[in-house]
């Protein structure tokens, strides 16, 4: 949305991509890292999934990756199924991501909107990949995870997104952004 009003205000491209990029934090884009860390630290100090959940909701945090406003058990989210079954045929082993579905169901039996989510499946898979390929030890797979990979990867898909929302806006010669009256007065 703020790379097309920047745009519609006649800004450059630069402008409206780094005002769309400076919406990304941990409400949108940013959960990708802390979900990899919350639950590898879990899983690696040997904590069951229940005891995982009671922690963080004794600590009052949310688990990075665990719910969905629209998507739930009754209507799940396709892109985790789709990711799922692509690890499941590829991956040599998916540990921390058979870890976080024990969670899911945890959560899912509070609330059934709790599922594990796209960004919690791509950041457990990825765990899961760099630890169990080979390609890398332990330590170089924390490091990565650490200097915030998975949202370096989360800003690069989505700044094409953006970069194609700027180009629309100008192929289409949209005039300046005016919220609907209605949806603001009082």
């Amino acid at each position: 949305h703020n790379t097309i009003v920047t745009a519609r205000a006649g800004k450059d491209l630069v402008s409206s991509l780094t005002s769309g990029l400076l919406t990304i934090g941990d409400r949108f884009g940013g959960a990708l890292d802390e979900s990899a860390r919350q639950f590898s630290s879990a899983y690696d100090k040997g904590k069951t999934p229940l005891e995982f959940v009671n922690e963080m909701r004794n600590s009052h945090k949310y688990i990075q990756g665990i719910g969905h406003r629209v998507k739930s058990l009754n209507n799940p989210d396709m892109r985790v199924s789709a990711l799922a079954d692509f690890a499941k045929a590829n991956f040599p082993a998916t540990p921390l991501f058979n870890y976080a579905r024990q969670v899911e169901k945890i959560t899912t039996s509070k609330k059934p909107n709790l599922i594990l989510n796209v960004d919690g499946c791509i950041a457990t898979l990825f765990v899961d990949l760099l630890y169990q390929t080979g390609s890398f030890s332990i330590e170089e797979a924390r490091d990565l995870i650490d200097i915030g990979c998975l949202n370096a990867l989360f800003v690069a898909g989505r700044s094409i997104g953006f970069i194609g929302h700027y180009l629309d806006q100008k192929r289409l010669k949209q005039g300046l952004y005016r919220h609907p009256w209605d949806d603001i007065a009082i």
